[in-house]
C-alpha cells in the first residue's frame, strides 16, 4: 500500500464530473490498483475513488490520470507532497465475523430461495474495494441482489449496504444492483422501510 498526504485538488470525469477544490489530504494506492481520496472528517468514507481495475499513470506534470475500464477519470493535481511511502502488508487473514452472522450468512446462502422463488447464489463474500458483500444473488428476474447478514439491524448496516450498491452499480455486468439486509432484530427507532435499498437511493 502507497500512502501519500498531499495538497492537491482532485476532478472526476465520467457519468458525471465532480471537483474537490485545493487541500490538504490523504490519498491510498491499494495493492489491489484502487485509488482513493480522504479527508480527516469522514470516518473511512472516501472523498472520491476509483476501484479496480483501473489504471495510475504519474504525469511530468504532476498531475495524476487514473482511469478504469469504463473510461472514466480521476484526475489529481499535487501542489505539494507532503508525504510519501509505500508499505508491504502481506496476505490478509480476512473478516472474522460474529459467529451468528458467520452462521446466518451460511445458512441463507445455503438456502437462498428464503429470499424468493427463482433466487439464485453468485457467491458469499463478494469483494469490494470496501469489504466483501455478504452474499451476493439474482432474483428470479436475473436482477442483481446484494445481501448484507446482521445480527441487529442499525443505521450503521443500512449506511454501508448503501455504500456497497455505490460501487456495485459502477459495474456494467452487476448494474442494476438492489440491496437487502437481514437481521435478527431491528434496533428502536430504525426505520424498518430502509431495509430493502435499490439505486434509486443514490
Amino acid at each position: 500500500m502507497r500512502l501519500v498526504i498531499a495538497r492537491c485538488s482532485v476532478d472526476y470525469a465520467g457519468r458525471l464530473t465532480a471537483h474537490l477544490p485545493s487541500a490538504p489530504r490523504l490519498i491510498l494506492v491499494k495493492a489491489d490498483g484502487s485509488v482513493s481520496i480522504h479527508a480527516d472528517d469522514r470516518a473511512y468514507k472516501p472523498l472520491n475513488w476509483m476501484s479496480p481495475p483501473c489504471t495510475l499513470k504519474e504525469g511530468d506534470d504532476s498531475v495524476w490520470t487514473v482511469v478504469n475500464k469504463a473510461g472514466e477519470k480521476l484526475i489529481i493535481t499535487m501542489e505539494e507532497i507532503l508525504h510519501d511511502s509505500s508499505h508491504e502488508l502481506g496476505v490478509d487473514p480476512g473478516l472474522i465475523k460474529d459467529g451468528v452472522e458467520a452462521h446466518l450468512q451460511e445458512l441463507l446462502a445455503d438456502r437462498i430461495e428464503t429470499l424468493g422463488d427463482g433466487y439464485s447464489l453468485i457467491r458469499r463474500e463478494y469483494p469490494t474495494a470496501i469489504g466483501p458483500v455478504d452474499i451476493l444473488c439474482r432474483d428470479a428476474d436475473g436482477a442483481t441482489v446484494a445481501v448484507e447478514i446482521k445480527r441487529r439491524g442499525e443505521i450503521d448496516g443500512v449506511e454501508q449496504l448503501t455504500r456497497y450498491l455505490e460501487l456495485l452499480n459502477r459495474d456494467p455486468h452487476l448494474a442494476p444492483v438492489r440491496g437487502v439486509s437481514t437481521e435478527r432484530a431491528i434496533a428502536e427507532g430504525v426505520d424498518n422501510s430502509l431495509m430493502e435499498l435499490d439505486e434509486s437511493a443514490f
